[in-house]
C-alpha cells in the first residue's frame, strides 16, 4: 500500500549557539545553558561558518566592536545570522552602529551585571535570535512556494503550447525530474483501444536517467493490473511514495521490475509514482520518478553515491508534481485530440486525392508528386538557399502542413470537370477519330470498287483487246487515289498528337477540308469536318478553347470546394494558396489574372512544381515526357518572360528539388 507522505514543515529550530569572548570572566548562569552550545572566540567570530538555520547570539567584547567600527568592517554576515550582545563599560549608542548591526536590536551587558541582569539579558537574546531564524525561515519557505507556484504556471503554459506528443512527453519528464530534483524517470501512456472497451495496457514511452544517459530504451507494454508499479497506479489511481523500492511493504501488492538495475549497473531506491489524472478523471498515463537527490549536478555512480544523496519524496514535491501531472494529462489528452485531427485531415486529403485520380487515371501521381516538389522547395528555401527577397525566410511545421495540404489538393476542382474533358488525350475525341478512320476505309474500299467496275464496263465495252490496253491506266488511278487517302490519313493522325509547345504547320490540313468526297446519300461532303479541323489545327496540346475554359475551370471548383471546409486555423491558407496555383506574375494567369503583388510565395512554389511535373510527367498517354534539363529550361523562359519567380526557380535549380520525387519513388514500396 502507498506510503503517507509527511506534511512539510519548515526544519525544526536546532541546538541555539551562545559565542562568547576567549579569556574574559563572564557568568554563564545554568538555566541560560541548559540545550545551548557554549562556543568561546578569540576576537571577531568566524561568521562564515555560522549557521543561518541555527539560533545564535554573539556576546561580543566592546573593544572587539570598536576595532572593527574604525576599520568599518563591523556590518558584516553576522548581521545575517545573530543577535548581538555587547558587553563593556558603556552601552555603545545605537547612532554609533552601522545600520545593519542598528537594525538587530543590539543589548547591552555590563562589565559588573549580577547574574540575574546576565541571565536575563541572554535569554532575551537567545528569544530574539531564535525568532529571527523562524522568520527568516518562513521568509525563504514562502519566497520557495512563490519560486515553485512560478515554476509550476511556467511549465503549464509550456504544456499548452506544445502540440507535438513526443516533444511533449519529453518536457513533461525533465520538468517533473528537475522540480523534483530526481535523478531518472519514466513515463507511460495507457493505450488507447480501437472501439469503446476498457483499457488494458500501458505502453512505455520515455526514460530520463542523468547518471546513466543515452541508454538504448525500446517502447514496451505492461499490463494495466497489481502487478508492476506503473499497472498499480494505473488500476487503481492512487499514487505511490516509496522509499526503498528494494524494500517494500509487507503487503504490497505490486513489485519492481529490477532488470534495468541489473543490465546497467544502476540503484533505485526512492520513487514516486503518480497517475496522469484528466479534468473528467480518467487515467491516461503513469508518471515515476527515481531517486530524489539532495544535490541534482552529483552523479549517482555507485553505492555510496546512492546513500549519500538518495532521499525521499516528501509531502511537498508530492503536492508539486501532482499538479504538474495533472496539467501534463491534460497536455498530453489535447495532444491527441490534435494529433486524431490531423490524422483525419490527413485521411480527408488522402481520400480526396484518391477521388481526383480515380476521375483521370491519366495524371494519377500528379498531387503527390507536386506536394513532394513543393515542400522540398520550401526546405531547400529555410536551409538559406533562397536568394533575393527570400533571404531568411523559413517555414514553420504548421505552415509546411497547410503547403503540402494545399498542393495535395490544388486539382480536386476536378471532379467538376466532365470525364470526357478531363481524360481527353487526342486532340480528336476516339469516336471522333474512329469516324474519320472509318470514313479513310470507305473511300479506300470505294477506290477498289470505282476500279473493279470500271475495269468491268472497259471488258463488256470493248473486249479483252481494249482491256489490256486500259487495265493499267485503272490500277494506276486506283493506286494514286489509295496513296493520297493514306497519306491524308497519315497526316491526319500526325497532327492528332498534342504539343508541349505551339507547333505545327496545317495548310495541308485545310487542303484535305477543301477535298470533299460522296457518301452513301449522294451528298458531297468534306473529306475533313470543320469541327475535325478545328480540333486538329490546336497548336499546343490537346484542348480546344472552350475545352480549356472548361478545365480551367477546375482551379474554381477546386478554391469553391476547400473554401466550404471549416479548416482550423493553422490551415485556413490553404484555399487561397491552391487557388492561384495557374496564375502568372505578370498577370496572364487564371482565373483572376492577379499579378505578382497579389501572388503568396506558397502559391508561387506549387506553380513551379506543377509546371515542372506536368512536363516531366512519363504517365500522360497525351504528350511526350520532357527531361529534366528540358524542362528546367522551358521554366526558365517562362521565369525571363516575367510568368514565374526567377528566385524561387533558382532555389528549385540549385537544390535539385525535382530529385525529391526519385528519391520517394525509390522509398515507396512496390506495388
Amino acid at each position: 500500500m502507498p506510503r503517507a507522505a509527511a506534511r512539510w514543515t519548515p526544519p525544526a529550530v536546532i541546538r541555539p549557539l551562545l559565542i562568547v569572548p576567549q579569556g574574559r570572566a563572564i557568568a554563564l548562569p545554568a538555566p541560560v545553558l541548559a540545550g545551548v552550545e557554549v562556543q568561546r572566540v578569540e576576537g571577531w567570530p568566524d561568521v562564515e561558518a555560522l549557521d543561518p538555520r541555527r539560533p545564535t547570539v554573539v556576546v561580543m567584547d566592546e573593544s572587539v566592536l570598536a576595532r572593527r567600527l574604525s576599520a568599518g568592517r563591523a556590518a558584516d554576515a553576522v548581521t545575517l545570522v545573530a543577535a548581538l550582545v555587547i558587553w563593556g563599560s558603556d552601552a555603545v549608542p545605537a547612532e554609533d552602529l552601522p545600520e545593519p548591526l542598528a537594525a538587530l536590536g543590539p543589548l547591552f551587558l555590563p562589565n559588573d551585571a549580577p547574574p540575574a541582569l546576565v541571565r536575563h539579558v541572554l535569554q532575551a537574546a537567545l528569544r530574539h535570535a531564535a525568532t529571527l531564524v523562524q522568520a527568516r525561515l518562513a521568509v525563504e519557505a514562502e519566497a520557495a512556494r512563490h519560486v515553485e507556484l512560478a515554476e509550476l504556471s511556467r511549465v503549464g503554459a509550456a504544456l499548452t503550447t506544445e502540440r507535438d506528443l513526443g516533444t511533449l512527453l519529453r518536457l513533461i519528464l525533465s520538468q517533473s525530474r528537475r522540480i523534483a530534483q530526481a535523478d531518472a524517470g519514466s513515463l507511460y501512456l495507457v493505450d488507447r483501444p480501437a472501439d469503446d472497451t476498457p483499457a488494458t495496457t500501458l505502453r512505455f514511452k520515455l526514460a530520463q536517467n542523468d547518471s546513466r544517459p543515452g541508454l538504448p530504451l525500446e517502447e514496451f507494454t505492461v499490463p494495466i493490473d497489481h502487478a508492476s508499479v506503473a499497472g498499480y497506479v494505473a488500476a487503481t489511481g492512487l499514487p505511490l511514495v516509496l522509499e526503498d523500492v528494494y524494500q517494500l511493504p509487507p503487503d504490497a501488492v505490486y513489485t519492481f521490475n529490477r532488470r534495468f538495475d541489473q543490465a546497467f549497473g544502476y540503484r533505485t531506491r526512492s520513487m514516486l509514482v503518480l497517475p496522469m489524472r484528466t479534468h473528467r478523471d480518467e487515467t491516461i498515463g503513469v508518471l515515476q520518478l527515481i531517486n530524489r537527490k539532495r544535490d541534482r549536478a552529483v552523479m549517482l555512480t555507485d553505492a555510496a553515491a546512492v546513500d549519500a544523496q538518495v532521499i525521499g519524496f516528501d509531502e511537498r514535491i508530492t503536492e508539486l508534481v501532482t499538479a504538474l501531472a495533472s496539467q501534463a494529462a491534460v497536455a498530453v489528452e489535447n495532444a491527441r485530440l490534435y494529433e486524431d485531427i490531423e490524422r483525419l485531415f490527413e485521411g480527408f486529403v488522402t481520400a480526396s486525392v484518391t477521388a481526383i485520380e480515380q476521375r483521370d487515371p491519366t495524371t494519377s501521381g500528379h498531387s503527390g508528386r507536386v506536394a513532394t516538389l513543393t515542400i522540398g522547395l520550401a526546405d531547400a528555401i529555410g536551409r538559406g538557399g533562397a536568394p533575393g527577397p527570400y533571404r531568411g525566410l523559413a517555414f514553420s511545421r504548421a505552415e509546411m502542413r497547410e503547403l503540402r495540404y494545399a498542393a495535395l489538393l490544388h486539382d480536386f476542382g476536378k471532379v467538376g470537370v466532365r470525364e470526357l474533358v478531363l481524360v481527353k488525350q487526342k486532340k480528336l475525341y476516339p469516336w471522333d477519330l474512329a469516324l474519320i478512320r472509318h470514313r479513310f476505309a470507305y473511300l479506300q474500299s470505294q477506290a477498289d470498287v470505282v476500279f473493279e467496275r470500271e475495269r468491268a464496263e472497259v471488258l463488256l465495252a470493248h473486249g479483252p483487246a481494249a482491256y489490256a490496253e486500259t487495265v493499267g491506266r485503272l490500277e494506276a488511278e486506283r493506286d494514286a487515289r489509295r496513296r493520297e487517302l493514306s497519306g491524308f490519313l497519315d497526316l491526319i493522325l500526325r497532327s492528332n498528337e498534342p504539343t508541349v509547345l505551339p507547333e505545327g504547320n496545317f495548310e495541308a490540313l485545310g487542303q484535305i477540308n477543301r477535298t470533299t468526297y460522296t457518301d452513301f446519300d449522294g451528298v458531297e461532303r468534306p473529306l475533313l469536318g470543320d469541327d475535325e479541323l478545328r480540333f486538329l489545327m490546336i497548336r499546343k496540346g490537346n484542348l480546344d478553347e472552350r475545352e480549356r475554359r472548361e478545365i480551367e475551370s477546375h482551379v474554381t471548383h477546386s478554391y469553391r470546394f476547400l473554401e466550404a471546409i471549416p479548416w482550423t486555423r493553422e490551415l485556413k491558407g490553404i484555399p487561397l494558396i491552391a487557388y492561384g496555383h495557374h496564375e502568372k506574375l505578370d498577370g496572364t494567369g487564371y482565373p483572376l489574372r492577379r499579378t505578382a503583388a497579389e501572388i503568396p510565395v506558397q502559391t508561387r512554389m506549387m506553380t513551379i512544381a506543377d509546371i515542372f511535373d506536368a512536363l516531366t510527367a512519363t504517365d500522360r498517354p497525351y504528350k511526350r515526357a520532357v527531361p529534366a534539363p528540358r524542362a528546367l529550361d522551358i521554366l526558365r523562359d517562362e521565369a525571363k518572360a516575367g510568368t514565374l519567380d526567377p528566385h524561387l526557380l533558382e532555389v528549385f535549380t540549385e537544390g535539385r528539388v525535382w530529385e525529391r520525387v526519385l528519391q520517394a519513388e525509390r522509398a515507396a514500396p512496390s506495388a
